[in-house]
């Protein structure tokens, strides 16, 4: 999801080390059918071999696939609103960016509480067995911010590491991208204070967002959005990537610009009528890792946005 400051700030390309790790291709997305409207998507393999993804809607929406390519959606995570979560959105039913895993049996997800303009905000999760809607408990505060706390506590993703430790990313805007442990067995953070930075864009009007961490052979990608969301043809976010070999950071882009001084190597942007292509997210199915995102149409409309990844010298490409 994003802040207001990404109205005001938005379409800020990148200056110096940044530039020269851009990647100018353009890479369209790959087929999709059926219910192809999503915003802020997430998408986890079950165990049956279906698809499950998850979206900012009211009360989180749902949607499945057998094939990965139609999707069909399947009403909301919490089909009669959030009550615990209206003391962030301003009584508002919409929850944004939800992240979705399966673990222990069951399903997880992280899911964003705020409303635009603040940093007021908090990151919820809720379980469920069997991913349907109304099928979802709420377990409770995660993580919040403030006013005050300059960094803002949406768009989280969990990364289980190989180790067996568990952490959260989450941010937008303001300092930037957060990291913190979690306790496995609850799901919550072990220390909410102890927050790391891994990435931030102090000359871009702060404008990053949407992290996701993947790890593929020795090394850890921290995948994150550029720029301007949620304006239809005139967004202008962009999917990025770096990398590092501690999960912890510090990470770089291909021309070894520190993600905490805005580096980041682009992997889709804005080309013909695919606007504004970000919010990304990983999983691993049987031919590939694949990534998915949202981006708009010519008529504005929120889409669906599947690539596969292959890795050249160590570095993700989208394809």
């Amino acid at each position: 999801m994003v802040s207001f400051h990404s109205i005001l700030t938005g379409g800020i390309l990148a200056i110096g080390g940044l530039a020269s790790s851009i990647e100018k291709r353009a890479v369209d997305p790959g087929p999709v059918n059926g219910d192809t409207f999503i915003h802020d998507p997430t998408v986890v393999k079950k165990p049956d071999g279906t698809y499950l993804a998850a979206f900012t809607a009211n009360g989180v929406g749902l949607k499945t696939s057998t094939d990965r390519t139609t999707w069909n959606d399947i009403g909301a995570a919490f089909p009669d609103g959030a009550s615990w979560t209206t003391t962030y959105t301003n009584g508002d039913r919409n929850l944004w960016a939800p992240d979705l895993s399966y673990h222990n049996g069951q399903y997880y997800m992280y899911y964003s509480a705020s409303s635009f303009g603040t940093s007021r905000s908090a990151i919820f999760l809720a379980t469920s067995k069997t991913g349907a809607s109304g099928s979802w408990t709420n377990l409770g505060l995660v993580v919040e911010s403030s006013d005050s706390s300059n960094y803002n506590a949406i768009d989280p993703n969990l990364f289980v590491d190989s180790d067996g430790k568990w952490w959260l990313s989450f941010g937008s805007f303001w300092s930037g991208l957060k990291l913190v442990e979690l306790s496995p067995s609850t799901g919550k953070p072990i220390n909410s204070n102890d927050l790391i930075s891994i990435a931030a864009r102090p000359a871009n009007g702060g404008a990053i967002e949407a992290p996701y961490i993947t790890k593929h052979g020795n090394y850890y990608y921290l995948w994150a959005a550029f720029d301007k969301c949620c304006q239809g043809v005139d967004s202008t976010y962009r999917t990025m990537v770096g990398r590092s070999s501690s999960v912890t950071g510090p990470y770089v882009d291909r021309a070894w610009t520190p993600m905490m001084e805005g580096g980041g190597t682009q992997l889709l942007a804005s080309h013909g009528n695919i606007h504004g292509p970000g919010h990304p997210a990983v999983f691993t199915d049987n031919d590939a890792d694949v990534l998915v995102y949202h981006y708009y149409n010519a008529a504005g409309t929120a889409q669906l946005g599947i690539n596969l990844i292959r890795y050249d010298n160590g570095w993700p490409t989208v394809y």
